[in-house]
């Protein structure tokens, strides 16, 4: 359904520069956040060493599709402040927002997996804003604008345990808030569908704004299959003044594990989309049907790929 870039991956662990001690011939890079920011393309990356020890980076480019990694840890001024011990930061989604640039991701600490919220305007100095949930829950992502007067956000609580593995979840949520610290659920979403594709499901990249509706690109997860559970990349189409009402959702997968790197790696039969760049917006800010869009996802848990199409595709495939 999409096409990859025949050079995948497009950034490996041998992209990764050196920083002593934490990082020097790293494990692998993988579930990338995306933007366009001045002219060239942005990438918050997910780095683990070979402590597994979680670490973003950032990587920039100015075609995207050729990244050079900046030798820099992200650092979240402020972070330190919370008292609970934060195992890992990672999972990055990036959303443009009334001119700030937002970063919600995963927090893995004592009391589960929690979902934080930085800010930057420079991609230099990131301020942490705090952490947004109560409940373990993960696969937040900011809308970018606000719809009636609130701050929207998909997000996935983790109510379910996996046989041998963590917490996990099958619904998509709507939540709103009015700080974008403190959210409150509006509905159950979309839920996922037992024995197909996505019966696990989490929230992708940023929602593109198009004149048909919010595009949502998301992931699903297969797990009846005895040999591994399967990821795969889904899209849904939102109303764009009602987004808790689902106008489409794609039947089939748009992305499936199928090449070599996305089917051996730290984690096999992965394709993790979390980033999207749209070429072509209009003087309103909506995605244009012939755009052109970049989606940056996580192969196996050990690089980074990239796949290409277009919002019309994309459309027409989340109405099929």
């Amino acid at each position: 359904m999409l096409k990859r870039y025949a050079q995948n991956p497009i950034i490996t662990r041998e992209d990764i520069p050196s920083i002593l001690p934490e990082l020097v011939d790293v494990s692998s890079v993988f579930n990338p956040g995306a933007i366009k920011f001045n002219d060239k393309y942005l990438l918050i990356l997910r780095v683990q060493n070979r402590g597994r020890e979680t670490f973003m980076m950032l990587a920039e480019s100015k075609n995207g599709i050729d990244f050079q990694v900046k030798p820099t840890i992200i650092n979240f001024q402020g972070i330190e402040k919370i008292s609970e011990p934060i195992y890992h930061c990672y999972d990055a989604r990036i959303t443009l927002l009334e001119g700030v640039y937002y970063i919600m991701f995963a927090m893995d600490m004592e009391t589960g997996c929690h979902l934080g919220l930085a800010k930057t305007t420079d991609f230099n100095h990131f301020e942490f804003m705090g952490i947004t949930t109560q409940e373990d829950s993960r696969n937040g992502v900011l809308f970018p604008e606000r719809i009636n007067g609130k701050f929207m956000r998909l997000d996935r609580p983790n109510k379910m345990k996996l046989a041998g593995g963590p917490t996990s979840g099958n619904t998509i949520c709507l939540s709103e808030s009015d700080d974008l610290l403190h959210w409150q659920l509006v509905s159950p979403l979309m839920s996922g569908r037992f024995h197909y594709w996505d019966e696990l499901v989490g929230a992708g990249p940023a929602p593109i704004k198009t004149r048909e509706g919010w595009l949502q690109i998301y992931h699903g997860v297969a797990t009846h299959f005895g040999s591994s559970n399967i990821y795969q990349g889904g899209v849904m189409l939102l109303d764009l003044k009602n987004p808790a009402k689902v106008l489409g959702r794609s039947r089939y997968n748009i992305l499936e594990p199928r090449e070599l790197y996305e089917l051996v790696g730290q984690v096999p039969n992965v394709v993790f989309p979390s980033g999207a760049i749209i070429e072509k917006i209009d003087s309103e800010g909506v995605a244009t049907l012939d755009s052109p869009v970049y989606i940056y996802y996580g192969a196996a848990d050990t690089a980074v790929g990239l796949a290409q199409t277009t919002v019309e595709q994309l459309i027409q495939m989340a109405m099929i």
